[in-house]
């Protein structure tokens, strides 16, 4: 019985990339795990991911890409106000303006950049470099 399927998938993309896979099939496909993969395509992290099998529940086909060095889950959710988004990003990235931070927020989920840009705050759920 899986309790995160977030850090299940992370998990699965982080080994896949160590050992120089190139795909990598994880399950199950929920919507939350849907948008964060989105935006870690958006940054160019994944090169492609869809849906197969929906039948049975679903599952993430993910065409990795070659710049994923360390990738994780934040546990517990942390939340987050616009104006302490500096300090996660110096918590959980290696270096400034190196890797994202993954939030969810009012209007959706989005990385930390984005997030700084509209002035929004919102709760960590990843991070990726």
């Amino acid at each position: 019985m899986r309790h995160d399927p977030l850090n299940d998938i992370i998990n699965s993309i982080k080994n896949a990339s160590r050992t120089g896979k190139r795909e990598v099939e994880a399950e199950p496909a929920a919507r939350l795990v849907g948008k964060v993969l989105k935006v870690m395509q958006d940054y160019n992290y994944l090169k492609s991911f869809e849906v197969v099998d929906e039948m049975r529940g679903g599952k993430f086909k993910i065409e990795l890409s070659d710049t994923i060095n360390n990738c994780g889950v934040i546990r517990p959710r942390l939340p987050v106000k616009k104006s302490s988004l500096e300090r996660y990003e110096s918590r959980f990235l290696p270096a400034q303006d190196f890797g994202i931070l993954i939030l969810t927020t009012t209007k959706g989920v989005m990385s930390h950049i984005e997030a700084r840009k509209q002035g929004l705050g919102g709760k960590l759920l990843a991070y990726i470099y």
